[in-house]
């Protein structure tokens, strides 16, 4: 039993909560999403085409750095926030505001630099804005519906994707793409802020902030597993999809390989949609997390063995939805998992936040991990088996998780 279970909200939350906050969740990925997997590639093919793994891999970089900062920090000051507010709305509206402000830079962006800078605002304010969603879900979600709501959340996932690729691509101007992103976050942060309160702060004041106080939750030993297995998954995960769009335009072949990113989102999103809700409900009423968390991790990991062994476009559609499948069990009931093994209720962004820490370190150095396969370690193949490797290693370690079934 975690610390954090005697405060756990226990009033069920209904579809008027689970629609704005999948909304809310939906657009943030899609700024996330569309720009990282294709719209700053796109734009670099057009700058400097001789060195766009390079520059792709600073820039994606730079941002992953930003976010390993970022969320753990907005998370520990909105745990802390004490105005009329709230804790966590604040942080919601200014980090959709400065969101679409990076957005916009990154649409106007004529140079390596203003992509860094524009990608650097979008990541630090995107990070603020998430580190405040996910920690509505312990403020607001009894543990019985966590699983539930975390599969909206990470059907939002995918789903960001598929419709941040596919509706920006009607759009022939640039600038247009990325403040479509902006407005549609914007107007799911105001639907999400309007429709929900925010819960009353605890009575007992969190610990001030300190280097001491990030590093705490690490050692708690299933928090501390949670946190490296996540970890590893994401960076299998990246590794297998950070330069899709270059393997499908050199390795696969195909003329346009933007649509061949959203056609396999597609199939991937296909896919999820078959597992995400079944594996969050099932994993709910029968109150296990575990053997969910390491069934799905092995069904990505094939997916990406399949991107190793089968380079063709059919072989792509079948590891999208090899991957889709996996993640959507795999995102329901990890966060399900990780807010039933959080050491604290007091402080429960800033531990979600570290816990964001997982996600975003691998992204720090998957794309310098990617070019560096791609232009001197053998290519796209020996890319995909170790990201194949580094997965199943997770679904090995989680199982020494002792707090959760």
């Amino acid at each position: 039993m975690s610390a954090a279970a005697p405060l756990a909200p226990s009033t069920p939350v209904s579809w008027r909560f689970m629609l704005p906050y999948t909304l809310a969740t939906l657009a943030m990925w899609m700024a996330f999403n569309a720009p990282g997997q294709v719209l700053i590639g796109q734009q670099l093919i057009t700058l400097d085409e001789a060195n766009k793994e390079a520059n792709l891999a600073l820039i994606l970089g730079v941002g992953a750095l930003i976010s390993l900062l970022a969320n753990p920090i907005f998370g520990a000051l909105s745990d802390r926030a004490r105005g009329t507010l709230g804790r966590r709305r604040p942080y919601l509206i200014g980090g959709a505001l400065a969101a679409t402000a990076g957005l916009l830079l990154l649409g106007v962006g004529g140079s390596v630099p203003v992509l860094v800078a524009g990608w650097g605002l979008t990541q630090l304010a995107l990070n603020a804005y998430q580190a405040a969603l996910t920690a509505v879900i312990p403020d607001r979600v009894p543990p019985s519906q966590r699983a539930t709501v975390s599969g909206l959340a990470g059907l939002s996932q995918v789903l960001g994707t598929i419709l941040g690729v596919g509706l920006t691509g009607l759009l022939p101007v640039m600038l247009a793409r990325y403040a479509l992103l902006g407005a549609l976050l914007l107007l799911a942060m105001l639907g999400f802020v309007l429709t929900s309160r925010d819960p009353q702060a605890p009575t007992t004041p969190p610990a001030p902030l300190s280097l001491a106080g990030f590093l705490s939750p690490l050692r708690h030993r299933d928090f501390a597993l949670a946190w490296l297995t996540r970890g590893l998954v994401t960076l299998g995960y990246a590794l297998g999809t950070t330069y899709l769009l270059y393997f499908l335009r050199d390795r696969v072949g195909l003329k346009d390989p933007a649509a061949g990113v959203f056609q396999a989102n597609l199939a991937a999103g296909g896919a999820l949609l078959l597992t995400v809700m079944l594996g969050g409900v099932l994993s709910d009423r029968l109150g296990r997390r575990k053997v969910f968390v390491i069934g799905s991790t092995v069904v990505i990991a094939a997916g990406l063995l399949t991107l190793a062994l089968l380079p063709t476009w059919p072989g792509t559609l079948a590891a999208a939805a090899l991957m889709g499948a996996g993640f959507g069990v795999y995102l329901a009931v990890d966060v399900a998992l990780i807010t039933e093994v959080l050491p604290s209720a007091h402080d429960s962004a800033r531990d979600l936040g570290v816990i964001n820490v997982a996600l975003t370190l691998p992204q720090t150095f998957a794309p310098a991990l990617c070019a560096l396969f791609v232009t001197s370690l053998g290519g796209y193949t020996p890319l995909f088996l170790v990201a194949a490797v580094i997965t199943l290693v997770s679904a090995a370690l989680v199982q020494g998780i002792r707090g959760v079934k």
